[in-house]
């Protein structure tokens, strides 16, 4: 018989030659244990960091949104209170259904040439209890009247009722109130003639109830801007009066007790002594 040598990968044993066993059952085991151990820790850290970076894109998103608004309504005040006279501004603020909202109105009138007045752009933010969504919150309207077309390019194309719509610009508000500057002091109505500046304050936190039953949120949690109404205004500033120097040396002098005689202004000279 031809004799072959044996395979590098058959073991002979007592003349016996068989194939090397692959894994076993156990060994099978703890490798998808450990495996499946791996797994459970990266997808742990990768939602911890999914949950941390949409609590800071939330927190983003929260101030970014009543800033812009802000912004908006000073953009309005700032154009349509600067393009001319005939300007006048109503606040109104109120409860509605338990929270605070208010109303701004800015509008601009004109006198035609039978001489009467007639509205030349008005512009109204207000908010209102939002009725159709389940959660407990205000919603935000703006809207635009007025012969005074704000897009030239859109509003043309818009028919009369269609200008005079409320557009919903966000839900959720819990807070939303605005006050009058007039001095240091603050009012929560106005109409007439133009305040020195309009206080604007605004939230989506969550509130909280009072102890008359109205709902508030807390002062840090509301953005608050200040915004003046007319930037071109004169201010009149109170300059003191002058310090006249006779009067000067008589404050000075009233500070020495009467029976000290005032320090003289110049030293006196040290006597030489002989001795």
């Amino acid at each position: 018989m031809n004799s072959r040598p044996p395979s590098q990968n058959v073991v002979e044993i007592r003349g016996i030659s068989r194939m090397p066993s692959g894994f076993s059952l156990a060994e099978m085991l703890a490798a998808m244990m450990i495996g499946a151990m791996v797994l459970v820790a990266v997808l742990s850290i990768y939602s911890r960091a999914e949950r941390s970076a949409a609590a800071v894109t939330g927190r983003l998103d929260i101030s970014r949104t009543p800033r812009e608004i802000l912004q908006r309504m000073a953009e309005d005040i700032d154009r349509i209170v600067s393009s001319g006279s005939g300007t006048q501004i109503t606040i109104q603020n109120k409860y509605d259904h338990l929270f605070p909202t208010a109303k701004l109105t800015i509008s601009r009138t004109f006198k035609d040439r039978a001489d009467k007045e007639q509205k030349f752009e008005e512009v109204i933010w207000q908010t209102s209890y939002d009725f159709e969504s389940f959660g407990d919150g205000l919603v935000l309207y703006r809207s635009h009247t007025g012969i005074a077309a704000e897009d030239k390019l859109l509003d043309k194309k818009k028919e009369n009722w269609e200008k005079e719509l409320f557009v919903p610009l966000c839900g959720g508000v819990s807070f939303f109130g605005i006050n009058a500057i007039k001095g240091e002091k603050l009012l929560d109505k106005w109409s007439g003639p133009l305040p020195s500046g309009i206080e604007v304050s605004i939230s989506f936190a969550e509130p909280y109830k009072r102890v008359d039953g109205t709902l508030d949120v807390l002062d840090e949690q509301k953005i608050i801007r200040t915004i003046a109404v007319d930037k071109t205004r004169k201010i009149a500033f109170e300059i003191a009066a002058p310090v006249d120097a006779n009067d000067q040396e008589q404050m000075v002098g009233a500070d020495v007790p009467e029976d000290k005689e005032p320090p003289s202004e110049s030293p006196k000279k040290t006597e030489k002594v002989e001795r």
